[in-house]
């Protein structure tokens, strides 16, 4: 019952995400709004619907560390497993502008996460900055994009015929309540399943909850790949951690303050900035990452997650 009940949440969150993103950026195009700015805000919100709800729904019930670990496990898998993976199918070229704005925000804000975490608690002040951090970031986004004349990634919809507009009112709701509900179920079959096997929630949250909410991100970096495109997956992880910290964390403390669980705050936040810094330098270094080094993020994939579970 509970493994139908994680399975039902995971296929909530997904099919929910999906129709949210396609209503809210048809509502978008309806009123006007630029494609790029769909792809960066719209679409971001969209695709990070499905981490947000869930931990804002696992902290009010009093689970911070499948709150927490669903944040820092996703930014960890973002990076190691999914980037990893689309590398070792297809090199990525990585644009110089992107690594030095948002690869240099990505890593900031990582650091930024760990410095939280030694204060314990991430209270609504706290959570009141980081969302005003991402207003700062979304900004500076939509108006020095650092590809004007490129496709924004995930950009759903786009050229294409315009949605009538109840029908995007209702897709977006549609979507909306199909995320609230399949958080509800993921978190609930979480703690259950933590519960009755021995297994910390903070591993719950940092594993199976974090990968199942990573995978909008996965899927795009797969299509993305076998498109040729591999470039776009670098663009989409590095901001997909940035909304991760300060969107996620930030409205999840201003609903509910948390205390991030010594496990996570001890270990796994150092290994998310480690993650980062590693593909920093993997970035920088020939302006590619190249096969041999997503077969390596993919190995320390494995082991990280071998130590979790083993652990």
């Amino acid at each position: 019952m509970t493994t139908l009940m994680l399975l039902a949440g995971l296929v909530l969150l997904l099919l929910g995400g999906e129709v949210l993103v396609r209503g809210a950026a048809a509502l978008a195009e309806r009123f006007g709004v630029p494609s790029f700015v769909i792809g960066v805000v719209v679409v971001g919100f969209g695709t990070s619907a499905p981490e947000l709800v869930t931990s804002v729904e696992a902290a009010l019930i009093g689970a911070p560390g499948i709150a927490v670990g669903n944040i820092v496990g996703s930014n960890i898998a973002n990076i190691l497993l999914i980037l990893g993976l689309t590398a070792a199918l297809m090199p990525i070229a990585v644009d110089r502008a992107v690594l030095r704005r948002d690869g240099s925000v990505a890593l900031a804000v990582a650091v930024a996460c760990l410095g939280l975490a030694m204060l314990d608690i991430v209270d609504r002040l706290t959570g009141a900055l980081l969302v005003a951090g991402l207003v700062a970031y979304v900004y500076v986004t939509v108006r020095h994009p650092t590809c004007p004349d490129c496709p924004a990634p995930q950009d759903a919809g786009a050229g294409a015929a315009p949605t009538r507009l109840p029908v995007a009112v209702l897709l977006s709701l549609a979507g909306l309540v199909m995320v609230v509900f399949g958080a509800d179920l993921l978190v609930s079959a979480a703690v259950i399943l933590a519960r009755s096997t021995g297994i910390s929630e903070s591993v719950i949250g940092l594993t199976v909850v974090a990968v199942g909410t990573s995978l909008p991100e996965l899927a795009t970096s797969l299509v993305a790949a076998m498109r040729r495109q591999a470039d776009i997956a670098l663009g989409n992880i590095l901001g997909s951690n940035i909304y991760n910290v300060l969107g996620i964390l930030g409205v999840t403390a201003i609903v509910e303050p948390i205390d991030i669980p010594d496990d996570i705050a001890g270990t796994d936040i150092w290994v998310m900035v480690a993650a980062t810094l590693l593909l920093m330098v993997f970035a920088a270094t020939g302006r590619r990452i190249c096969r041999l080094e997503g077969f390596g993020f993919l190995a320390l994939y494995g082991g990280y997650i071998g130590w979790l579970t083993v652990g």
